[in-house]
């Protein structure tokens, strides 16, 4: 097993750090406080071509794999971006493999460039307000409408969705009760967010103020037949095809914002003077900033092992969910710590470390808790009974 990195890769993680550079701890700040999108970050991003990393050459990517990806978002957290970066353009990462994996030729062809040139901006429609995790029980409805459907329902949780123009989304296209089981019935759409049919309201949130949660209701949004992806009635499965892909991606996001807590507690640590001695000389200090090196290194360890089995095409679901829970545990622990490091400075916007500890909670919990993890590990790994 070869733990280094190749040459291109660490190529990747620089150019991606040295384009950073340019969306500076100010500007983090700045989007913290105004609650302004970044869209001037997220052209960057594209226009290098960093978007497309994992799609294939045909379709304007780079043909590479989760693994690129995973160094690219793992970069953009560490530079200071934090969630707020990562959340920003993470659809056009993790958000497009049932597009790739099911679509047809013409919807890869006509759909995936237009995302990566950011010429199209997508949302991800699939949590909804009285479903939660159970993504089977979901009630939003798809019903025919001449040669295709109409959507009514509600999604909430959604991210980006005010400044999305396409969403891709899930619905029950045949009712519950008429399905052998509670995966049937359900399909994937890629379609027009049209504000005709749609409305989007934003939710107040703790943290990452600059990209949007939002509640989506819609009300008879049409959907032409060709906006389906895959087989109607499938969509859960090919839903499942992203779901390790995004569990190893947030884990990257993690792990590099408990990497940029971390180093700036540490820097703080040597700088700061008190009894005229730097607080880093102390162990109480020392330690669990120690800790939390090594909770953050074991944690990118299993995210990329995960990332490499992904790669090639092998099984990885206990990996990829393990490192998403030991990664966002490792995360909110280091920030934590960086918090506490700083002492009264640490709960001043001027260090950054209180919002890398309020970013740092939202994928803590999302888009699968740690409970829900542990209990899928126990269930598949353990051969424990299924509890819920």
């Amino acid at each position: 097993m070869d733990f280094t990195w190749s040459e291109s890769q660490r190529q990747i993680r620089d150019s991606v750090l040295a384009l950073c550079r340019r969306f500076d701890d100010r500007y983090w700040l700045e989007r913290d406080e105004s609650g302004a999108f970044p869209e001037d970050f997220c052209r960057a991003i594209a226009d290098a071509g960093w978007i497309g990393v994992a799609v294939p050459e045909d379709y304007g990517g780079a043909g590479l794999g989760v693994t690129e990806s995973a160094i690219v978002l793992q970069a953009i957290s560490e530079s200071g971006a934090g969630n707020s970066g990562l959340s920003a353009i993470g659809v056009g990462f993790f958000g497009l493999n049932p597009l790739i994996a099911h679509g047809s030729e013409a919807q890869r062809r006509a759909w995936l460039p237009r995302i990566l040139r950011r010429e199209d901006i997508a949302c991800f429609g699939v949590t909804e307000p009285d479903t939660g995790h159970d993504t089977t029980r979901l009630k939003t409805r798809a019903v025919r409408s001449g040669d295709g459907w109409r959507i009514h329902g509600e999604k909430i949780w959604i991210s980006t969705a005010q400044v999305a123009n396409k969403i891709m989304l899930i619905a029950r296209t045949t009712p519950l009760a008429d399905c052998a089981r509670p995966t049937d019935g359900l399909s994937l759409f890629y379609t027009d967010l049209d504000r005709d049919y749609v409305d989007v309201r934003v939710i107040d949130k703790m943290g990452r103020k600059c990209v949007d949660s939002n509640e989506v209701f819609f009300d008879g949004l049409p959907v032409p037949r060709e906006h389906l992806i895959g087989e109607e009635g499938k969509g859960f499965r090919y839903l499942l095809h992203g779901l390790n892909a995004e569990r190893i991606l947030i884990a990257a996001g993690l792990t590099g914002l408990g990497r940029v807590a971390l180093a700036r507690a540490a820097d703080y640590a040597r700088e700061r003077i008190v009894f005229g001695r730097p607080i880093g000389q102390n162990q109480a200090i020392q330690h669990p900033l120690a800790a939390s090196w090594a909770e953050l290194a074991a944690a990118e360890m299993l995210m990329f092992k995960a990332a490499d089995l992904y790669d090639r095409g092998l099984p990885c679901g206990a990996e990829a969910n393990a490192a998403k829970y030991l990664a966002a545990e490792a995360a909110f622990r280091a920030c934590t710590n960086a918090v506490m490091t700083h002492g009264g400075m640490g709960y001043a916007k001027e260090y950054h470390v209180e919002r890398y500890l309020r970013e740092c909670l939202i994928h803590r919990i999302a888009p699968i808790s740690p409970p829900l993890i542990l209990s899928y590990l126990a269930e598949q790994v353990l051969d424990l009974p299924k509890s819920y």
